[in-house]
C-alpha cells in the first residue's frame, strides 16, 4: 500500500532545507522568508477565483445571508481568527460571518487532530446552522483531502447554497464539492507537511482578502477608512477621532463631541459634521442610502 499523502505538493520536502538542522539561526530564517515570498505569488496567480468568491459573498451578504469558514486545526483556527475580527472592525452581527471547527470551539487553543477525519461531524456540525441557498460556505484544508471540511461543502450544496474551497494542492479532492475553487499552491514547506507555515500564511492572506473586500462591497468602507468601526474601548474611540478629522475639517475636540451625540457611530457623526445636521436627521439619510456613507453625503 502506498501512502496516499506522497502526491501531494504540501508535503513534498524542500531541496533548500534538506540540511535544516545544520543551519545557523541565520540561514533557517533567510531561507523561511525566502519561501515565504513566493507566498503573495502563488495568491495572485488565483486572483479571478477569488474575484469571483467574492462577488458571490457580498451579494449573499447583501440580501441576508451569512458566510460560515470550515475547517479543521490551523485551517479551522484561521476561520475563527477572520469571523471573529468582523465585528469589531466592520460593526457587523456576529451570525453574519461565523466559523466552524472540527472538535469545537476548545478545538482552538487544543488541538484535537483526529476530529478532521470525520466527513459526517462536517455535515452534522453545519446542519446545526441551519444553512440556506442564501448561505456561502467555504471549506479550507491544506491538503485538500480534510473529511471534515468536505463533508461541511457536501451539506452546503445539498441545501443549495454557493461553495467555496480553499486549499493549497492542484486538482484538491475538496475542489470537486466546490461552485469556486480556490488552490493556492504555494510549494513544499520549509518544514516538511508543516502546513501552519506557508499554506497558511496563504490561507490567511485570502481570508483577509475575501472578508475585506466583500465589506467594501456592502458600504462599511469609506475611502479607505474604517467607518464602521465599533469604537468600544480608548484605542478604537481614538481611531474612530482621527476617521473624523481625516474626512471633515472637524478639530479634535469638535470630532470628540460629535461623536458622542453620534452614540459612537462614525458613519452618522461624518454626515453630521458634512451636512450639519442632527444625529436623528443623519441616520436617516443613511437608511434612505442603504447605509452607504459616500451616497448619503452625495444626497442633494
Amino acid at each position: 500500500m502506498t501512502n496516499s499523502l506522497t502526491f501531494l505538493t504540501t508535503e513534498q520536502r524542500n531541496e533548500r532545507t534538506k540540511n535544516m538542522d545544520e543551519m545557523t539561526t541565520s540561514e533557517i530564517l533567510k531561507v523561511m522568508n525566502e519561501e515565504d515570498h513566493k507566498v503573495a505569488e502563488a495568491v495572485k496567480r488565483v486572483l479571478p477565483a477569488i474575484t469571483k468568491a467574492v462577488d458571490h459573498i457580498s451579494a449573499s451578504l447583501k440580501k441576508g445571508g451569512r458566510l460560515f469558514y470550515v475547517g479543521a486545526g490551523t485551517s479551522g483556527r484561521l476561520g475563527i481568527l477572520d469571523a471573529s475580527e468582523c465585528p469589531p472592525t466592520f460593526q457587523v452581527d456576529p451570525d453574519m460571518v461565523q466559523a466552524v471547527m472540527a472538535g469545537g470551539g476548545s478545538a482552538f487553543t487544543k488541538a484535537k487532530e483526529n476530529s478532521e477525519d470525520d466527513a459526517a461531524q462536517g455535515e452534522t456540525d453545519l446542519k446545526t446552522k441551519k444553512l440556506t441557498s442564501d448561505d456561502i460556505v467555504v471549506g479550507i484544508t491544506a491538503s485538500g483531502r480534510t473529511p471534515y471540511p468536505i463533508g461541511a461543502l457536501r451539506h452546503a450544496r445539498s441545501v443549495g447554497a454557493y461553495t467555496i474551497s480553499l486549499s493549497c494542492n492542484h486538482r484538491s479532492e475538496i475542489s470537486d464539492y466546490a461552485d469556486c475553487p480556490i488552490e493556492v499552491v504555494v510549494g513544499p514547506e520549509v518544514l516538511t507537511g508543516s502546513t501552519r507555515l506557508k499554506a497558511a500564511t496563504a490561507h490567511k492572506m485570502v481570508l483577509n482578502m475575501m472578508s475585506t473586500t466583500a465589506m467594501v462591497k456592502l458600504g462599511k468602507v469609506y475611502e479607505n477608512l474604517m467607518v464602521d468601526v465599533h469604537a468600544s474601548n480608548h484605542k478604537l474611540r481614538e481611531r474612530a477621532k482621527s476617521i473624523l478629522m481625516e474626512c471633515t475639517s472637524a478639530t479634535y475636540e469638535e470630532a470628540e463631541d460629535t461623536l458622542k451625540r453620534a452614540k459612537l457611530q462614525v458613519k452618522p457623526a461624518i454626515v453630521m459634521l458634512k451636512r450639519s445636521v442632527s444625529y436623528e436627521e443623519a441616520k436617516q439619510m443613511l437608511q434612505a442610502n442603504e447605509s452607504n456613507l459616500r451616497k448619503a453625503m452625495d444626497e442633494s
